[in-house]
């Protein structure tokens, strides 16, 4: 996966602050004052007008993932009901060359057994699933992590329903520190190489595309930290287990990774 670009933004910030004043005994008959001189504005300067644009990216990178789910069925096109544990092993069985012997992340595929019922649940890759709409069309969306042995790494996934198929419409992996919900928005932070700062990566959904496409990369100076918080989750990845609905933007902890991109 290609390293991801941090954005650098540059903001300058004109303050006017308005004082006012209400009578009183002083004498005081209130008005505006003055808060000193104001720096000048300056607008954007474009620099080098012939320089010829690039015909292509410097690198390819993934803005979007779309891919139907084989194997997983979805009741009455209830996402509730769907099984997250299947959804991931259907992802190990369906990308071989990831999850395979030789695969980056092979060890995935004997930890995922740990998931089901009366095996080591200490050992299970799997977050806890958390259902929201993000997709705008009425109906809660399924968001999955699971960690990616032997690596560092945690797999994001988004799924949605169309036509009654379960339907991954967001796929990245990278080293996290935490993932937040804030309205139909995923973000997620990752270690920077710098101590006291992150990357912070916000995926939004597309319906052009059909998918979660990536859409701000920020490099921020976070200081010892900041927390937000937590969403409503499924209690377990069992879909036996009765639901709650996430309704305000929210930061579900991942577990922390311990080197960066």
């Amino acid at each position: 996966m290609p390293a991801r670009r941090p954005a650098r933004t540059a903001l300058a910030v004109t303050a006017v602050v308005l004082l006012s004043a209400t009578a009183s005994a002083c004498g005081d008959t209130g008005g505006l004052r003055g808060a000193g001189s104001t720096p000048a504005a300056a607008g954007p300067v474009k620099l080098w007008p012939g320089l010829r644009p690039a015909a292509s990216p410097a690198y390819p990178y993934d803005v979007a993932t779309r891919e139907t789910v084989k194997g997983v069925a979805v009741p009455g096109d209830d996402i509730r009901k769907v099984d997250p544990v299947d959804v991931v092993e259907a992802e190990l069985k369906a990308h071989p060359a990831d999850y395979g012997p030789k695969g980056t992340y092979h060890a995935t595929v004997d930890r995922m057994k740990e998931c089901r019922p009366g095996r080591d649940r200490a050992r299970c890759p799997l977050l806890e699933p958390y259902y929201r709409d993000l997709t705008g069309d009425g109906r809660p969306d399924l968001t999955l992590g699971f960690r990616l042995y032997p690596t560092n790494q945690t797999g994001v996934r988004v799924y949605t329903v169309e036509k009654h198929a379960l339907v991954q419409v967001l796929a990245d992996n990278d080293a996290i520190t935490g993932v937040e919900l804030a309205g139909r928005a995923l973000i997620e932070r990752s270690p920077a190489d710098i101590s006291g700062y992150e990357y912070r990566t916000t995926w939004v959904w597309d319906p052009g595309q059909r998918a979660m496409v990536f859409s701000r990369d920020e490099y921020l100076h976070i200081g010892d930290g900041r927390h937000g918080r937590t969403p409503s989750a499924s209690p377990s990845v069992s879909p036996s287990a009765p639901p709650e609905s996430p309704s305000a933007p929210s930061t579900p902890s991942v577990s922390p990774s311990a080197s960066g991109r």
